[in-house]
């Protein structure tokens, strides 16, 4: 059993219209190489570079005409989509979230739990942290992906969280900004969750200059299989069921830990 798929990276505007329709063309090419899944940006329908009004100001519900475009380009092209939008929570806040859309339908949703208030960044001071719970898993031929945001990478249990509950692939949509060895942190870590996960990692950021690109598709032996550098393109890649099989018994570092992760109902953030 095999997945074609792909991560797409671009760098997205103020212009939610223009966003929508690089999205829909990176979509397209996706689909001519045979990808049957693509992972976009966080944030991929409207970025500001800081978190000014704008970003609240632009937020939708998840039944708006944002999403329900979303919608329909995923079901014109036949694909899997996992994308970042901005969506409306109330009283001057909103949530990052990410949708794993599939058949023109929502079917997954997170919103994003870690928040990024560091290296100057205060990412909570318009945004409202997701919950820790069960996570809501986009199953796509056979293949199960889990959904975590940018910033979650720094905290392995996020990544853990999803394999526990089944996920064969870690898509890890991102706006991961520029800075000293902030590069060398996105590789080191995108790597480090397949290896300890023994699971494939999709990872789509945001080129410059609201992001550093760098996306890449993983393998569960932390095996780069596509790479985009960091100009706006894509990456393509096969998922393999057999290689996804032969690494996790080499390697049971699953079974065999003696830790479990659980949610922290009394953190903040």
């Amino acid at each position: 059993m095999s997945l074609t798929v792909a991560v797409a990276q671009y760098s997205p505007t103020q212009d939610t219209a223009e966003n929508l329709a690089t999205i829909e063309s990176l979509l397209r090419r996706a689909a001519e190489r045979g990808a049957r899944l693509v992972v976009l940006p966080e944030y991929a329908v409207f970025t500001v570079p800081d978190m000014g009004e704008r970003l609240v100001q632009t937020a939708e519900p998840l039944d708006g005409p944002t999403v329900t475009r979303l919608r329909e380009i995923v079901a014109a092209l036949d694909l899997a989509v996992v994308v970042g939008v901005n969506e409306e929570a109330g009283e001057n806040r909103i949530h990052n979230t990410l949708l794993g859309l599939r058949g023109g339908e929502v079917v997954a949703t997170y919103r994003k739990v870690h928040l990024y208030d560091a290296f100057g960044y205060t990412e909570s001071d318009r945004v409202v942290p997701g919950t820790p719970g069960v996570p809501e898993l986009l199953e796509v031929d056979g293949f199960r992906v889990g959904m975590q945001t940018c910033y979650d990478l720094r905290f392995p249990e996020s990544s853990r969280v999803l394999v526990d509950a089944g996920a064969d692939v870690l898509a890890v949509p991102a706006q991961w900004v520029p800075g000293p060895l902030k590069e060398d942190h996105w590789t080191t870590l995108v790597r480090a969750r397949a290896v300890e996960n023994t699971a494939y990692v999709m990872a789509a950021g945001q080129t410059p200059r609201t992001g550093i690109g760098g996306s890449a598709v993983v393998d569960p032996a932390g095996v780069t299989l596509a790479g985009v550098g960091e100009v706006p393109g894509i990456g393509v890649a096969v998922l393999d069921r057999d290689r996804l099989t032969q690494v996790r018994s080499v390697n049971p570092a699953l079974a065999r830990r003696r830790y479990r992760v659980v949610p922290d109902e009394d953190a903040t953030r």
